[in-house]
């Protein structure tokens, strides 16, 4: 039970960037700052890796429709993510507790990446670039430092990170018609695409 406000923290800022929270926690148990965090998470190939991701996901994550893609990719990555996360914080002995601290890691993640996913389907039906690199700044810096503040304070953070859950739950609901209108764009580009490559094949007349 003490570690699972940790572990809630972890799980929510996995679902708007895992490879951050890796990185962090991993930095964090390295140079010692805190005791929290598992060796695993401290080894130099594992800090290595999710640095490289987390820089291409830096990248990726500001251009308007890639980001929508990249978030298309990591449904799967980002729950695991953090269902891995949650259950290193903890143990490694696979007891019923670190099973549920898992359980409650992964659905955390879904959960805020779903908001996440959605927040930027409607941020993409802007025509301006800057919206998703003001979004995803954002998004970086408030994981930054909620997983920083989760460290010292663990409980506090785990209501912060509550409160932004269910705000972003909230405003996925009043952003609904946006998303809609990214989905019938993306399909209408989709279908303009197909047929484009029809004519390219169809015998000339």
């Amino acid at each position: 039970m003490s570690v699972l406000p940790l572990v809630f923290t972890s799980g929510w800022a996995s679902g708007i960037n895992a490879y951050a929270v890796v990185l962090l926690l991993g930095v964090f148990g390295a140079t010692g700052i805190s005791d929290e965090v598992p060796a695993s998470l401290q080894r130099t190939d594992v800090l290595v890796v999710a640095g490289v991701l987390f820089l291409c996901e830096a990248v990726a994550d500001k251009i308007p429709y890639v980001d929508s893609l990249w978030d298309s990719v990591h449904t799967v990555i980002r729950p695991i993510a953090g269902a891995v996360v949650a259950a290193l914080l903890a143990g490694q002995s696979g007891s019923l507790p670190e099973l549920a601290a898992g359980a409650v890691g992964g659905s955390t993640a879904l959960m805020s990446h779903l908001v996440k996913a959605g927040t930027r389907m409607a941020v993409n039906t802007s025509p301006e670039p800057f919206s998703n690199i003001a979004v995803s700044t954002a998004e970086d810096l408030g994981v930054a430092g909620i997983i920083t503040f989760a460290i010292f304070h663990p409980l506090a953070a785990a209501i912060i990170a509550a409160t932004l859950l269910v705000l972003g739950i909230v405003t996925l609901a009043f952003l609904a018609s946006r998303i809609r209108r990214f989905l019938r764009r993306r399909a209408q580009r989709r279908e303009e695409k197909r047929l484009a490559g029809t004519r390219s094949y169809w015998p000339p007349g």
